[in-house]
């Protein structure tokens, strides 16, 4: 299968085709060649090119016509004009249409070339820019975020679908289970990496501030506004505010808000001047805002603005197949920070992980790895390297049928390496361990 770059040029004049395909079929490429609009846009209907370039005027239609359709039909292919000096206004227009450049008559093979090579390279770019979004799954985890469980799965599914649009977003879940980090997932996926993210606290700010602090303000609006500030909604203009702990918002505040989401425009205090606000909000809580809706305390109508797509992240107890990775990506993380090379954990300490419900959940399992790592002295954390209240919570004592800590042990190694298909390497990437760490115990169990 050939694995040149197929380029298609439709031009009226037979001598300006020939000498251009001669000097790209020279070049490495595979090139098609159409003598009107029409015969170019059958050609196009084949499939398999990489890029068109065509001339602005020909016998049958333009070359407006033919982008026009391009756009339409294959948003993704890259089209060049081909114009005479005289016609350039015509090719910037169609740059403002989607063309990716323009080259004026007669065509310098050179300029030609070095155009189709950027061409190439922005979309070999654009390529290996979406390949990595999608590896970042890999190893259980976008972004940030990590997890192999099957709500963790549904979770990323949801991110990846729900960042293709604008749509508002409300994230719920208990403290501490990564909405922050759900919001920036929805954020960069789905925009280019230079548009804003702008994260506010609404609980972190004086509730008598948090207005200005939002819609911005003038000189002299109030006492002690100095100077003329924007709001964090006007910051994130063209990308995303999120707000964390919505359900903070005084109810007073709310009715402005739900103005804003309604015109897409604010005052800033002070001034009476509109300004066109485009931004998309991801809002986040822990409170059960129905319920404050039912107490009076919250505006349903807010609400519903918000709640376009609900997204609830489940706590870490109910999803504990994802202690183990969080474990090692937590393990390599406060290495890294702190210059260590702990290899992973003994087994008691991973049995009191799996055991214990995590009140503060994802972000207590993060602290209390980065304690760990800071105070233990060998190569495996062990229990002495855990706060008070999970040294409490030791390895159970001998079950009533008869099966040791031992036994379980060695059970719980031979179902991983089961599960792994006796990689050894993955299976204590599974168990929190090293691979000498497994070897090892699978010695001491008679498993080697």
């Amino acid at each position: 299968m050939s694995t040149k770059k197929r380029i298609l040029l439709i031009d009226d004049e037979p001598n300006t085709l020939k000498v251009l395909s001669a000097f790209l079929t020279k070049e490495g490429y595979e090139v098609g060649t159409a003598k009107d609009g029409r015969s170019g846009l059958n050609h196009l209907q084949e499939g398999g090119w990489d890029m068109l370039i065509t001339d602005l005027k020909l016998p049958d239609i333009t070359g407006l016509d033919i982008l026009e359709q391009v756009k339409a039909t294959w948003p993704k292919l890259p089209v060049v004009m081909i114009t005479a000096y005289g016609s350039i206004s015509n090719a910037v227009q169609a740059m403002k249409l989607g063309a990716f450049n323009y080259l004026t008559k007669p065509v310098d093979p050179d300029e030609l070339l070095l155009l189709v090579q950027n061409v190439f390279e922005r979309s070999q770019l654009l390529e290996e820019n979406q390949t990595m979004r999608r590896q970042l799954r890999d190893r259980y985890s976008l972004g940030n975020m990590v997890g192999k469980s099957k709500a963790m799965q549904e979770l990323f599914n949801l991110i990846e679908k729900v960042a293709q649009y604008e749509a508002n977003v409300l994230v719920t879940g208990e403290t501490g289970t990564g909405k922050e980090l759900v919001a920036r997932g929805i954020h960069y996926a789905g925009q280019e990496e230079n548009l804003p993210f702008v994260p506010i606290d609404c609980a972190a700010v004086p509730e008598t501030l948090l207005e200005s602090e939002l819609f911005g303000h003038s000189r002299g609006a109030f006492t002690g506004a100095a100077e003329q500030k924007k709001g964090q909604i006007e910051l994130a203009h063209g990308g995303t505010l999120f707000l964390d702990e919505i359900g903070e918002l005084p109810l007073a505040l709310q009715k402005k808000f739900l103005r804003f989401l309604q015109e897409k425009e604010i005052v800033r205090l002070g001034e009476t001047r509109r300004r066109k606000v485009d931004v998309r909000i991801i809002a986040a809580t822990n409170r059960d805002l129905e319920a404050e809706i039912a107490a009076g305390q919250w505006r349903e109508d807010l609400f519903y603005r918000l709640n376009v797509i609900s997204i609830e992240i489940p706590p870490l107890r109910e999803r504990r197949d994802d202690i183990p990775p969080l474990v090692n990506h937590f393990l390599a993380k406060y290495n890294a920070q702190n210059g260590k090379a702990i290899q992973g954990m003994t087994g008691e300490v991973m049995e009191v992980f799996m055991a214990y419900d995590w009140p503060g959940n994802v972000r207590e399992l993060e602290n209390v790895i980065e304690r760990a790592v800071v105070l233990c002295m060998g190569d495996s954390i062990a229990m002495s390297c855990l706060p008070p209240k999970l040294q409490e919570r030791s390895a159970p004592a001998p079950s009533t049928d008869g099966v040791n800590l031992m036994e379980m042990e060695k059970r719980l190694i031979v179902q991983t390496l089961e599960k792994t298909e006796q990689n050894q390497s993955a299976a204590a990437r599974e168990l929190g361990i090293s691979r000498k760490q497994l070897r090892t115990k699978m010695k001491h169990h008679g498993l080697l």
